[in-house]
């Protein structure tokens, strides 16, 4: 049975507990359903998400760093291979056997050393004879006897043989004179007395053709001389054909390779193939260790990666190169701006206050069980995104579905929330920098690189004592990242409300967003909590007034 490509279910970039929670729940719901899901994320896990999957025993979802395909994940041929000690002979055999072209050359460890091809074993019976006598006279006579499926007779480990061959037949005795036959391969007949003579005039190794045994006499001869003795599994003529391929692999084989790596995205290679004419492409792992075969035709025919979007559907927000893989859903809870794809896609966004609304609801129109840890989970999801109801995103389903999801789990809402923004509000072990990165996401506005980052504290107000150092961080950030706007929001449920830093070049408009009282600066914003309904469209309203004007 065909294995079955996997869908790919995933939130935005630097991930908070809803979107997590959401990619798994989904993933799970797709399952039951029949089709492979792989839940993932775009990015670190903040300190509330890692507690609540580990509360409820849930995996960190996979990194999904490129919605293009890697060399690992689309279909290659199987890694054929060989050892450098490979005769040639036993390398035709194989390729012939599997219908391959080619064979890696590889160590003990499968590491690549070299590649064969078909072409490269033809060259061994049709270039000059130079480069055939140079790589018989570095071969062991056991590839010899392996190859011309032969018998040994005697071995000497101080023969020596200078890689020439004679065909010693039907010569008479007092002949045998005018042969050059020191230290050469010498094919010979069943004639006792001219295997001696062979022997006598300092043959390297004696080939005896049509023989079914050999005179003490010769191998003593053989044993005083230290020169081989193999008689021969076939005839003269073969034994001669078959010879040239005794030679082990690594005396042709190419050592300057041009691989690739199993991580490496398809579409680079494809790109890196376009520079030379190789029919196939050795891919090795990061052990460059043998993986498998590539071709162009592989390439072509990669599938693009399936891909469900979760709370979320720019594309600025989703995963690298998003638009080249497969967007095949998309469940969200946010504003729709510059989504487009080229197929009709399945689309489902409502106005909640948490993706793990939707989810959950999804479940129950299906009538499909939600198992109790997972409820737990999405009912963190739930308290999280909408602050414990405290957001004006939350709506009545909100609340109602979280009911239904704490009846599941066996949780007391209150106990679990107030349990839950404990957690959350321990930030003391965290930088300012890891807070900015933790819950980020980055517009575009009128051509304005606007970034806003919301952490959930104990106390928003007591932040402000960190003021300085706070808009020094975010300075340094908006330097960096290129962003015109960078704004923190230091945010307490306990409080009901926000205190709001800014940096970058266009920071005074946070200020006119959110004005400060007389005399103060960074002043609390009572009942300023939702990102998405309160502090984005004060934002964008000012930078639509700057950038308009």
């Amino acid at each position: 049975m065909k294995k079955k490509d996997p869908v790919y279910i995933t939130g935005h970039r630097h991930p908070d507990t809803d979107s997590i929670a959401s990619s798994i729940a989904y993933a799970f719901f797709k399952r039951s359903m029949g089709v492979q899901s792989v839940p993932c994320r775009l990015g670190a896990l903040n300190k509330e998400t890692r507690y609540l999957l580990n509360r409820f025993g849930f995996q960190e979802p996979v990194l999904l760093q490129d919605a293009r395909m890697k060399l690992s994940e689309i279909a290659m041929d199987a890694p054929v291979s060989i050892t450098s000690d490979t005769t040639i002979y036993e390398t035709l055999k194989i390729m012939q056997k599997d219908n391959h072209a080619y064979c890696g050359v590889v160590d003990e460890k499968q590491h690549l050393l070299g590649m064969v091809t078909k072409s490269d074993l033809a060259v061994v019976g049709l270039e000059d004879t130079a480069r055939s006598i140079d790589i018989l006279a570095h071969t062991p006579a056991e590839n010899i006897r392996k190859t011309i499926n032969g018998t040994m007779v005697y071995d000497d480990d101080q023969a020596y043989i200078n890689g020439k061959v004679s065909i010693i037949a039907m010569t008479e005795l007092e002949r045998l004179e005018n042969f050059n036959v020191k230290d050469r391969i010498v094919i010979v007949g069943s004639n006792t007395e001219a295997q001696l003579k062979l022997i006598q005039l300092g043959a390297g190794l004696l080939i005896i053709v049509w023989a079914d045994q050999i005179d003490e006499k010769v191998i003593g001869a053989a044993r005083e001389r230290h020169c081989p003795i193999i008689r021969s599994g076939h005839g003269s003529m073969n034994t001669s054909r078959y010879l040239y391929f005794a030679p082990s692999v690594e005396r042709i084989m190419k050592k300057k390779l041009v691989s690739f790596h199993s991580n490496e995205l398809a579409e680079d290679v494809g790109n890196k193939m376009l520079r030379s004419r190789y029919r196939v492409y050795p891919v090795v792992d990061q052990e460059e260790r043998l993986v498998g075969y590539i071709s162009r035709y592989h390439i072509m025919d990669a599938k693009k990666r399936k891909l469900i979007l979760v709370d979320h559907n720019e594309f600025s927000q989703s995963v690298n190169a998003v638009e080249k893989g497969k967007v095949l859903e998309v469940i969200d809870h946010h504003r729709i701006n510059d989504f487009t794809t080229s197929q009709p896609v399945a689309f489902r966004n409502e106005i909640v206050g948490s993706t793990a609304t939707i989810i959950a609801t999804i479940f129950r129109e299906n009538q499909m069980l939600i198992p109790a840890a997972l409820a737990g989970l999405l009912l963190g999801a739930i308290l999280s995104d909408t602050m414990n109801f405290h957001s004006p995103t939350t709506t009545e389903r909100d609340k109602s579905t979280a009911n239904i999801l704490a009846a599941i789990a066996d949780l007391d809402m209150e106990e679990f929330a107030e349990e839950l923004f404990t957690v959350t509000s321990s930030q003391e072990k965290s930088s300012f920098s890891d807070m900015i990165n933790q819950d980020l996401k980055i517009y575009d506005i009128h051509s304005c690189k606007l970034s806003i980052s919301q952490v959930i504290v104990s106390s928003a107000r007591e932040m402000r004592s960190d003021a300085k150092e706070i808009t020094g961080v975010l300075e340094h950030f908006a330097q960096k990242k290129q962003i015109d706007l960078a704004v923190l929001v230091f945010t307490s449920i306990l409080e009901n409300g926000s205190v709001v830093y800014a940096g970058g070049s266009r920071s005074s408009w946070a200020v006119e967003a959110f004005p400060d009282c007389d005399g103060e600066e960074h002043t609390f914003q009572k009942n300023l909590l939702s990102r998405k309904q309160q502090i984005f469209p004060a934002l964008a309203s000012v930078i639509s007034d700057y950038m308009d004007g």
